[in-house]
């Protein structure tokens, strides 16, 4: 039986004379501000031991506790015939070039049409993975970002690929469609990634400790009327870390609605172009790229040099 979380938070001085839901923001960023107010209006936040409003002014010394609702859980995932792009596959695991729109786990919303229920119906089983719903899949990448990604086979293979990622011995390039020119035609992006302190759902450039280091190179291979094909290889990887560097740098990512603009585009230009990592039974070197798709046509790459 899955029970409901409760934290309970007694106001600092930083606290005194702030609202009550902003308070609740600050100090439990897994929350969004949404679901803290969905969580007042619904009783389950208590001040001094009362029902709280979202507009209450908090004072030092004040007791709060918040009741989540208990989650439900999800279903295991199951099998669907969805056809996919294998880029590599042996005996321990699977690299896939991930369509763009693809949701790569269930999740809220999600519960098929996932690139877990295409790939249990091609292998048959996966490593057990972090959660049940979440079967051979080692790392994550966005939605609308294309590209690949590696899943594990079996919880030997799955416990070796995460450590390689963990301790940054994966190499990864990403292609990115920005808008403008990059002053600098390489660089370093050094900016810590944390959590935005009102849009939840967003990343943003915060100082420790709220924000991680995040560290990417890039370089741009080429531009063509106000934009710029730009390779990035990220040393870390935060979430949106790439999607919100590119940002700082003074250049989002085309069609990008959290950072950027929308406009005309179907989903932001983001590819998981190359990723290059041992394997984790042979040694061997693995270096997949994934073809770069038809939508970043806005700017080709230079052909290869010859020789």
């Amino acid at each position: 039986m899955t029970h409901p979380s409760v934290h309970e938070l007694t106001a600092s001085p930083e606290d005194a004379r702030q609202r009550l839901d902003m308070v609740l923001v600050r100090h439990l960023p897994a929350l969004s501000r949404s679901k803290i107010q969905s969580l007042v209006k619904a009783g389950r936040v208590l001040l001094n031991g009362k029902p709280a409003r979202s507009s209450e002014e908090i004072h030092e010394g004040d007791l709060l506790r918040i009741e989540e609702e208990a989650p439900k859980p999800l279903a295991g995932a199951h099998p669907e015939n969805i056809p996919l792009s294998i880029l590599h596959e042996d005996g321990d695991l699977i690299v896939v070039n991930k369509p763009a729109g693809m949701v790569v786990h269930l999740g809220a919303g999600h519960e098929d049409g996932t690139l877990v229920n295409a790939l249990l119906h091609h292998a048959g089983s996966l490593s057990t993975g972090s959660e049940e719903h979440r079967p051979g899949i080692v790392h994550r990448l966005d939605k609308e970002t294309s590209g690949c990604i590696v899943v594990a086979k079996n919880d030997r293979v799955h416990a070796a690929l995460a450590s390689a990622f963990a301790e940054r011995r994966v190499k990864k390039t990403y292609l990115a469609i920005v808008r403008g020119l990059p002053r600098h035609r390489r660089g370093t992006i050094d900016q810590p990634v944390g959590r935005h302190p009102v849009h939840r759902q967003r990343m943003t450039i915060r100082k420790p400790p709220s924000g991680r280091d995040a560290v990417t190179d890039y370089e741009v291979l080429a531009s063509r009327e106000g934009w710029s094909l730009v390779a990035c290889m990220p040393r870390t990887g935060r979430t949106h870390q790439i999607r919100v560097h590119l940002t700082h740098l003074g250049h989002p990512i085309a069609g990008d609605p959290f950072y950027g603009r929308r406009e005309h585009f179907a989903r932001h230009l983001l590819h998981a172009w190359r990723l290059e990592f041992e394997h984790p039974s042979t040694g061997e070197l693995l270096r997949l790229e994934a073809p770069i798709p038809a939508d970043f046509d806005l700017v080709p790459p230079p052909p290869p040099k010859a020789g």
